[in-house]
């Protein structure tokens, strides 16, 4: 809709993950490098957390880009504590067959790829996204299943993606012997206020935007205290902005124009940023 009318290559805050546009913050930084040192150093679980919407997914999906071919890669991200059994699932990830197999038989099926992988100069690393869901038994079923791991032949890594619910869940007695495998992890914290803003005009770049003053500076700080640092609540009020911007046929957005979006957003009752009260005017004293 808006493309054209700014100059946009592409629609620079659509909500899907999206590698090319991840944007590089200093907490995105440290978490690609705990990734990459755990993968490196044959670490058996790595661990990363972030709020709902921290860019956990997208910085997944950059690192999926980056591995290098000695790694056989499987990637469970819809798995729920109620939905199929575990093993399925990770069967499923790497195209093996599942189908009419009980959790020995698929135990097996697995053992024997990993064996055969690493045989073939191959490590298995499984990444499962959105572990916050697996709950406290598949957690251990996946602390089990790496038991497979003798001495030093590491033959699979496990990375786990999740919500601060999923550290939560690790603090758990009963899960005490999984949390002291964790070899790496970090949790991705919110964007400050110049994150906020240099995470915009990046996007922008990345959209082939000719100007990156669309936003004035005034609006962006706005954005930054209503979503919190959150890229993809970033992400929804500079869309719906830019929505407001064309049907006005604005080529800037301007704090103004930025508190009617805010307040737009919030009265509907689901967006989750903060209502953010305009600036009162200064008031000379004499």
């Amino acid at each position: 809709m808006y493309e054209k009318f700014y100059g946009f290559r592409e629609k620079p805050f659509a909500l899907t993950p999206d590698p090319e546009f991840l944007y590089f913050g200093r907490h995105h930084k440290r978490a690609l490098l705990q990734l990459e040192y755990g993968l490196a150093n044959q670490a058996a679980f790595l661990l990363i957390t972030g709020e709902v919407g921290a860019g956990k997914t997208t910085l997944i999906r950059y690192l999926l880009g980056r591995l290098d071919k000695d790694l056989s890669i499987g990637l469970v991200s819809n798995a729920t504590r109620d939905t199929g059994r575990l093993l399925q699932w990770v069967c499923s990830a790497y195209g093996l067959e599942f189908a009419g197999k009980d959790d020995v038989a698929l135990s097996n099926t697995f053992i024997d790829f990993a064996i055969e992988e690493y045989a073939s100069g191959r490590r298995v690393v499984l990444i499962v996204d959105e572990a916050q869901n697996l709950g406290q038994a598949r957690l251990e079923e996946l602390r089990v299943l790496s038991n497979i791991n003798v001495d030093k032949h590491l033959l699979v890594q496990i990375v786990l993606v999740g919500q601060p619910e999923l550290r939560d869940m690790m603090r758990m007695p009963q899960l005490r012997q999984f949390a002291q495998r964790i070899g790496a992890d970090y949790h991705i914290g919110r964007l400050d206020e110049d994150e906020t803003l240099n995470y915009v005009r990046h996007r922008l770049r990345v959209a082939g935007s000719p100007r990156l003053d669309i936003f004035r500076t005034a609006a962006l700080k706005l954005v930054h205290a209503s979503s919190q640092g959150i890229p993809r609540l970033v992400n929804q009020l500079c869309d719906t902005a830019l929505v407001y911007g064309y049907a006005d046929q604005r080529e800037r957005i301007d704090a103004e124009l930025m508190q009617e979006v805010i307040r737009d957003r919030v009265a509907g009752g689901i967006f989750p940023g903060r209502d953010v009260p305009a600036e009162q005017p200064r008031v000379k004293t004499p």
